[in-house]
């Protein structure tokens, strides 16, 4: 039994995943070239030939390795959430869930669990924006000391389909159109609205797509979720059904419409340089953990069925409880090994942590595998160094392409006694994962629950959570994307659709189009049903909820309590009142805040006082879409060449349009009365001035600086958005 104790020391894992790649991590900081082989290279500059002006030789095999690497370097991209971007962190959990799971990391609140996130788009290719009007993928994935477990999911709770059959129609979709591979990265074409009107499933989703949740922020100030209902399982075989949530400790923020469409030409690398920047300079994002446990023996008393993944639990029904913290901390050493490579998959989970019905999970199970053999080149995926978990891994199997294990031994089956029986399988007291024996008696169909079949209370519900603002912010985004479908019957089905969401809705969006709402939705509603299937059995029946609102799917309630990371601009030239720009700019500093001066020309600017401030930006690069909130310091010169800037008043007239605080010195208010919009808001700028429209003009530099931190941190004044348009 030697060979057994020796495998036991083996499997004590280095619970730091940092340690785990450093084998794998190659530096070339003060090292001579060579070959893959080794071979060291004298001149990597020109090729073999015959002679200074002859042809290249065949021989030159230095030449063929480097180009032979190069021609293969690019693997297939991800079929759907192509564009992403990555990091690394940890997670503690607050205190051990033992009633609720055996899951080792979940019980141990003094070890922290290294993780990798990936955040993504879904329908762009990698050369898309990161502002599209888009879900976003949120996978995590736990290097726990019982192996891998990913958390895969998006920044919405529900999905499109309930199905997984569906998966490639609703892809096929919404995918650049066939013919002439148009628009990239966008659902506001016909094919996606015509499926999406034939298919009354969706429109929960659709909601959410529609709002403002579709264009966050930042990675660091967006929710996260499982979308899916998994199982917890407790060592003594007790099963609950839980709704994983990520919730940021930034708070949920969003940016206008027109916002992210111009971010879109300025910075398409927008969310992948915050989430750097924001890594880089220490401002480790955060968020908690959160769950939703529903006891087994509850899975039926609610109107919607758990495992309904276009459904969601009210988390007025079911409070979510945080459990943990995740930070992120460290940016990868090389996009393509880490983020571009790492490879998630729904069924990598430990012991403690399971699976219920719902049919897309089940489907996804399948297609994460299939996903990777392909994308990554075969079933070795494993043991690329991202992907590798802390613990040694030990199996029966082999070879394969790129295989890296060098396995000993001649026994490569089980069971076997020329090896003792080595690997051997691991009793569940040993740690072994042992699927939950969920009962099954139940007949071999292809059919569909019709619990499943209310399609429109709880996409009633989430347009009646939203603010006014958010809810005119769907009708537009619903306006602008069936403003692009170019045929009418499209249109008009889809109104139908939204009026039993929403007459209020359904007009608003009708009135954009100029189009009357259809008295009666067409008929058949629902046509995903089979061959021989009567479309009366599958319409929607429609479930009046016991809830008319709930305040966790508006965005409006979210902290409002921080500016830190918050990019905030300073308009200024020379001649600068030094104090005007230093005081306000070290209390924003001391908040948190990210402060960039933006001058006519880079480099720097002279203060009253002739003191060089750096400068950041001129207006030539700059852009108030990449910034939060924009603040013009006093200084005589400094004012009269800001005023003349036509750059600059674009700046703030387009800053006050996305709704974003402003602030001005009281000696520079000639800069803002030189604005379109001076003349929409109120001129005494007081307190209350402060805290509806987000403008702030004082002389008193310290007094500035509170207010505009008090207005910062609101985020944005969307009030004002209606009544107070202008344009930029």
């Amino acid at each position: 039994m030697a060979k057994k104790k020796d495998i036991l020391v083996q499997e004590q894992p280095a619970n730091d995943k940092t340690e785990n790649l450093a084998p794998h991590t190659a530096d070339a900081t003060g090292e001579l070239m060579n070959t893959n082989t080794g071979l060291r290279i004298n001149d990597d500059q020109n090729s073999l030939k015959a002679g200074e002006r002859g042809a290249t030789l065949l021989e030159d095999f230095i030449f063929r390795e480097k180009m032979t690497h190069f021609d293969h370097e690019r693997i297939p991209e991800r079929i759907v959430h192509a564009r992403g971007s990555g990091a690394h962190g940890v997670f503690k959990v607050y205190k051990p869930l033992a009633e609720l799971t055996k899951a080792g990391f979940l019980n141990d609140p003094s070890l922290e669990t290294p993780v990798f996130v990936r955040f993504s788009t879904v329908a762009g290719s990698r050369g898309s924006s990161d502002l599209a009007r888009d879900v976003r993928g949120f996978a995590v994935k736990f290097y726990t000391q019982e192996g891998n477990f990913d958390l895969v999911g998006n920044n919405m709770p529900v999905f499109f389909i309930q199905d997984a059959i569906k998966f490639p129609d609703l892809i096929h979709a919404v995918k650049p159109e066939p013919d002439n591979e148009i628009p990239q990265a966008a659902s506001a074409h016909d094919t996606f609205w015509d499926f999406i009107s034939l298919m009354p499933e969706s429109a929960h989703m659709v909601m959410w797509a529609m709002s403002d949740r579709a264009l966050p922020r930042s990675y660091r100030m967006m929710e996260g979720f499982g979308v899916h209902t998994f199982r917890f399982v407790n060592a003594e075989g007790v099963s609950s059904f839980v709704k994983f949530h990520w919730k940021p400790l930034l708070g949920v923020h969003s940016v206008a419409w027109d916002e992210a469409q111009k971010i879109s030409g300025k910075d398409p690398d927008f969310h992948r340089r915050d989430l750097w920047d924001a890594i880089e300079s220490g401002n480790f994002p955060e968020w908690e953990l959160g769950v939703q446990i529903v006891p087994e023996e509850d899975e039926f008393k609610f109107e919607f069925d758990l495992l309904d993944p276009t459904k969601l639990i009210p988390e007025e029904l079911v409070p979510v409880q945080r459990i943990g913290k995740m930070t992120l901390n460290r940016n990868p050493d090389n996009f393509f090994a880490e983020t571009e490579q790492v490879a998630f998959h729904l069924g990598h989970v430990v012991p403690g942590i399971d699976f219920s019905n719902d049919p897309l999970l089940q489907g996804r199970l399948f297609s994460y595998t299939d996903t990777q053999l392909s994308r990554l080149g075969g079933p070795n995926f494993q043991e690329i160094p991202i992907n590798r978990p802390i613990v040694p891994v030990f199996n029966n199997q082999r070879d394969g392409h790129m295989r890296q294990t060098i396995n000993k031994g001649k026994a490569s089956y089980g069971p076997n006694k020329i090896g003792d029986n080595f690997p051997q399988q691991a009793k569940a007291s040993e740690g072994g994962f042992t699927s939950y024996p969920e009962r099954i008696d139940a007949r071999k169909v292809r059919a569909r629950s019709k619990s499943f079949f209310d399609h429109f209370s709880q996409a009633k519900l989430f347009f009646n959570s939203q603010s006014d603002p958010e809810k005119d912010h769907i009708v537009d985004a619903l306006s602008f994307e069936l403003g692009k479908v170019k045929e009418a019957a499209i249109r008009e089905r889809m109104l139908g659709i939204l009026s039993l969401i929403d007459q209020n809705l359904a007009a608003g969006v009708a009135f954009a189009l100029r189009m009357p709402v259809p008295q009666d939705p067409e008929l058949p509603v629902n046509h995903s049903i089979p061959a021989d299937g009567d479309p009366a059995d599958y319409d929607s029946l429609m479930v009046e909820g016991s809830l008319s609102k709930s305040a966790a799917l508006s965005m409006a309630g979210t902290p409002k309590d921080s500016i830190a990371t918050r990019k905030i601009a300073f308009l200024a030239a020379d001649g600068v009142d030094e104090k005007s720009l230093m005081t306000v700019k070290d209390a924003l500093e001391s908040q948190g805040a990210v402060v960039e001066i933006i001058a006519p020309r880079q480099s720097y600017i002279l203060s009253d006082g002739d003191t060089q401030i750096p400068v950041q930006h001129s207006f030539l690069t700059a852009a108030s879409v990449l910034f939060d909130a924009v603040y013009v310091p006093g200084g005589t010169n400094s004012v009269a060449s800001v005023e003349a800037d036509a750059d600059a008043i674009h700046f703030l007239n387009e800053a006050f349009r996305h709704c974003k605080a402003v602030a001005a010195d009281a000696s520079a208010i000639q800069v803002l009365e030189a604005t379109y919009f001076v003349k929409k808001i109120p001129t005494d700028f007081s307190d209350e001035t402060v805290v509806k429209e987000g403008i702030v003009v004082t002389d008193d530099p310290g007094e500035l600086a509170d207010k505009f931190v008090l207005a910062i941190s609101q985020h944005r004044f969307w009030d004002r958005e209606k009544a107070r348009k202008v344009p930029s």
